[in-house]
């Protein structure tokens, strides 16, 4: 599989809300390993690139803005009752040449507004006049703004702006506006699809971040656990692990634990972690959704923004710690929009949490001058699971909670590529 990309940018200004659009693209095309090409303006600078741009996967083809020695000019042909200049005919067959040359080797090329803008008029009749020499390559054409009412009457030098193209599917990021797509462009909304633009969730974090998520997927659970601390008994991880699966049992959901530990000398570090494994799975946290960071490249902790920005892709913050000064983890998981249950019996997370709105359950803690010790009827399970129960209603119940996940889920780059994308490229 090869795919073309058309964007005629000028540049990669990330301003330009289409720049990003495509490096979400580009990204999971890459991840895939598909072969992707991009064809962009001459006048787009190697310098801009960035992020994803910059992998030397990625073929860069670059289309002229001269034609015998003359630079070409690109006009708006925004209204139907426009008169073409006189030298577009010959622009066109110029650059239907150039297009028919790069997209000879392509199975799918994926068109971005060429279609729609009146800018890109002329390549949008010049990619319709390369298309037949191109047989064998299927058009994806994506429409990125509101779709323009169909006139009455257009004049067949204008139509370009409204009618179908052959072997092409036409795709709107949102399900409400393929109606009038359909209509813009004469075709059945059977030809029509909608794929949505998706926002870089990792992208924008620390690169710690990045290459955790590379490694263990932060994106797809529906429920996800931060947990940072010293790997010591007194943090009570193993509860963490009971109260998460306990949560998987009740809501039928993925969820995922990260503990971002770090070692304590009083505690046998492998040992404590198989523990707390075995009593994750025992009360129903499927195997390998239980993550231990030093597990994963870093034995003594995970950096401090790191931890803070997994706290932007978490959604549940627990801590049942046994003695807590001043529970700092508490209000920088609560600053990043988590749901929030802390240990009553502790009396900086009762006074916190008070503050913060938290949900607080009971746990063995120590308090000034005495420690509390909790017995539980009928069963610690059962105790865990009726909790569980309160807190996914009150996590379901919660608009922000609810917007937090569904955005990390729904209009990841992950969910779009399998439900949406993929499909269209291999149809």
């Amino acid at each position: 599989m090869k795919v073309a990309i058309v964007t005629m940018f000028t540049g990669l200004a990330t301003t330009y809300s289409l720049v990003n659009v495509v490096a979400e693209q580009l990204a999971m095309l890459l991840k895939a390993g598909i072969d992707v090409k991009l064809i962009v303006s001459e006048t787009c600078r190697d310098s801009e690139k960035f992020g994803v741009f910059s992998d030397e996967r990625i073929i860069w083809e670059k289309i002229p803005c001269r034609l015998n020695g003359s630079q070409v000019t690109l006009y708006d042909y925004v209204l139907p009752t426009q008169s073409l200049h006189s030298t577009f005919d010959e622009e066109a067959d110029f650059y239907a040449g150039i297009f028919a040359e790069k997209l000879a080797d392509a199975d799918v090329c994926i068109l971005h507004d060429i279609l729609y803008q009146g800018w890109h008029y002329l390549y949008n009749i010049a990619i319709r006049r390369a298309q037949k020499s191109l047989r064998n390559v299927r058009f994806i054409a994506f429409t990125h703004s509101f779709p323009v009412s169909r006139p009455l009457a257009v004049p067949e030098e204008m139509n370009g702006r409204y009618t179908p193209m052959p072997n092409t599917v036409f795709v709107y990021p949102t399900q409400a506006g393929i109606p009038a797509l359909a209509k813009q462009y004469a075709v059945p909304e059977g030809l029509c699809r909608v794929v949505y633009n998706s926002i870089p969730l990792t992208g924008s974090l620390s690169t710690e971040v990045q290459k955790l998520h590379d490694e263990v997927d932060l994106i797809s659970p529906d429920i996800l656990v931060v947990y940072p601390g010293r790997l010591t008994t007194g943090k009570k991880f193993d509860k963490v692990a009971a109260l998460a699966g306990s949560l998987q049992t009740v809501a039928e959901k993925m969820v995922r634990v990260v503990f971002c530990d770090f070692p304590c000398a009083d505690t046998p570090a492998e040992q404590y972690k198989a523990a707390t494994r075995a009593v994750g799975e025992q009360y129903g946290l499927s195997p390998g959704n239980l993550i231990f960071t030093s597990d994963c490249g870093y034995p003594d902790g995970f950096p401090r923004q790191g931890v803070l920005d997994l706290f932007v892709l978490s959604t549940l913050f627990i801590c049942p710690s046994f003695s807590e000064a001043f529970p700092l983890t508490a209000l920088e998981a609560a600053s990043r929009g988590n749901f929030l249950v802390l240990n009553q019996d502790v009396p900086a997370l009762e006074e916190i949490g008070k503050a913060l709105n938290a949900y607080f359950m009971q746990w063995d803690a120590r308090n000034f001058g005495y420690n509390t010790t909790q017995t539980y009827a009928p069963s610690e399970k059962a105790y865990y699971q009726k909790h569980a129960m309160d807190i996914v209603r009150l996590m379901r119940e919660d608009r922000a909670i609810l917007a937090k996940t569904t955005v990390r889920s729904r209009f990841s780059a992950e969910w779009i590529w399998k439900n949406q994308l993929e499909s269209l490229l291999f149809r």
